[in-house]
């Protein structure tokens, strides 16, 4: 945590500044009395104020930096509510998700992803790695425009407010040794060299970062992986693939292979400080040190690895070993960054019956600035001059916040995406009172979710 200025001498508290009642600077508790000042879209300072200086904006409760969601599939959030009973595991899950796609168009996955990315942004985050691979139509038909569906869900994270790292995935297989089904034709460019060709023609500007993804062992061989590594390399643009999420993966890549999945991604130069493994749930002990020796990052998303039954990741381990961990909604059956991170602990709780693995000031880091550097943006996630001006205020009104103490621990263990009040990302507001300034987003889930499920 670097040291605050004193505040300024000015009367005034000038153009762009927020009075935070607390704020949380990085360390182990939050800041009473915080003034920051906000030039364009980047913080330009940042002091000590024991009131509001004239003219500054009051953010009462307790602000943090915006919240960063490292891995979203958004159309899958039409699904809450429809998978969740009855027996299974995620291969049943998997056929009613394929089943799901049926409706899903540009302008369908455009309407359902901006709902979903204003549901997102009332949560507090204000970027989203968005591991995209519905790339093509029925059948695998070609859109007019190749990256029709990409651009789709560009638009929609613009038109909420938040920023978008679009990982694009490549998938050419349907499993280790098979070919693609029905349904899986939509998500593959049959090489990965025609993968490349696409994903080339997208841009990046504005509050857009293009990143790259393999999207499993499953999907995608040895050599097509390598490819996908190079290109990334070459740009140096995020990298992440689905790792060890099922033992049945494990299995079947040992296998065909004589490797881990986490042996094949490193012998196809994956693994660097710009890799994200998404789960990585089952990993054998060779796994850790190959991860952590790495550098990568681990996106842990335990409302969804809970809800197919995928099991617990070994975020302690990982931690210890070197790896970086951060947080995803993944399938969007909940969007809540702070049960997330709160469910990284709980959970390991249930497995090692050890409490206090892990800090509220880690799980807060996995949820800021370690999720926006997985997803290319290590600009953001902080509240320190230069770092983009994401703010996130979470109040202590409700029934459910009531009494405690104004403290990251109290947002972490006992806090909820509904407790947030207020987000400015990129300098602009975008969330006021708890409600998106310009997304009716009640009623657009609604309208996008039964469009493509009625």
């Amino acid at each position: 945590m670097r040291p605050m200025a004193d505040p300024p001498r000015s009367s005034g508290a000038g153009e762009g500044a927020y009075w935070c009642e607390r704020a949380w600077l990085g360390g182990e508790e939050a800041e009473p009395g915080v003034l920051v000042g906000v030039a364009g879209d980047r913080i330009a300072s940042v002091a000590r104020a024991p009131s509001p200086p004239a003219g500054a904006a009051r953010l009462d409760g307790l602000t943090v930096p915006g919240l960063a969601n490292a891995h979203s599939h958004a159309f899958q959030r039409a699904l809450r509510g429809r998978t969740h009973a009855g027996e299974g595991s995620f291969w049943t899950w998997r056929e009613q998700m394929y089943g799901a796609l049926g409706r899903i168009d540009p302008d369908t996955y455009l309407a359902l992803a901006r709902a979903t990315f204003a549901e997102m942004a009332l949560a507090g985050i204000t970027a989203v790695g968005e591991f995209h691979y519905v790339h093509h139509g029925p059948g695998g038909s070609r859109y007019a425009d190749p990256n029709a569906t990409g651009e789709a869900v560009i638009e929609a994270a613009r038109q909420a407010g938040i920023r978008i790292t679009l990982i694009d995935a490549c998938y050419l297989h349907g499993g280790i040794g098979r070919e693609l089904d029905e349904t899986q034709l939509r998500f593959s460019d049959g090489t990965a060299e025609a993968w490349a060709e696409r994903v080339g023609q997208l841009g990046e500007g504005d509050g857009v970062r293009i990143g790259a993804a393999i999207h499993s062992v499953r999907a995608v061989d040895p050599a097509a992986a390598a490819e996908v590594a190079a290109w990334a390399a070459e740009r140096g643009a995020p990298l992440h693939a689905h790792v060890s999420e099922q033992p049945a993966e494990n299995e079947d890549c040992l296998a065909e292979h004589g490797l881990t999945p986490t042996a094949l991604l490193a012998e196809a130069g994956a693994l660097t400080d710009r890799f994200t493994a998404i789960h990585a749930t089952h990993l054998s002990e060779d796994d850790f040190n190959l991860l952590g020796d790495s550098g990568v990052s681990v996106c842990l998303c335990p409302s969804t690895e809970r809800d197919l039954a995928d099991g617990v990741g070994p975020a302690r381990r990982l931690s210890a070993a070197g790896a970086g961990l951060c947080l995803g909604s993944d399938s969007n059956a909940l969007i809540d960054l702070i049960e997330e991170a709160r469910a990284v602990e709980m959970d390991e709780r249930l497995v090692t019956g050890v409490r206090g693995n892990h800090s509220a000031a880690e799980l807060l880091r996995a949820a800021t600035s370690a999720g926006h550097a997985a997803i290319g943006w290590p600009q953001a996630g902080r509240i320190e001059p230069g770092a983009i001006a994401d703010l996130v205020t979470v109040g202590f009104d409700s029934p459910r916040m009531a009494g405690t103490p104004a403290e990251i621990a109290s947002v972490v263990f006992a806090g909820a995406a509904a407790d947030v009040r207020g987000v400015i990302c990129g300098g602009r507001e975008i969330v006021r009172d708890g409600r998106h300034v310009s997304i009716d987003a009640v009623a657009e889930l609604e309208a996008a979710i039964g469009s493509v499920t009625r």
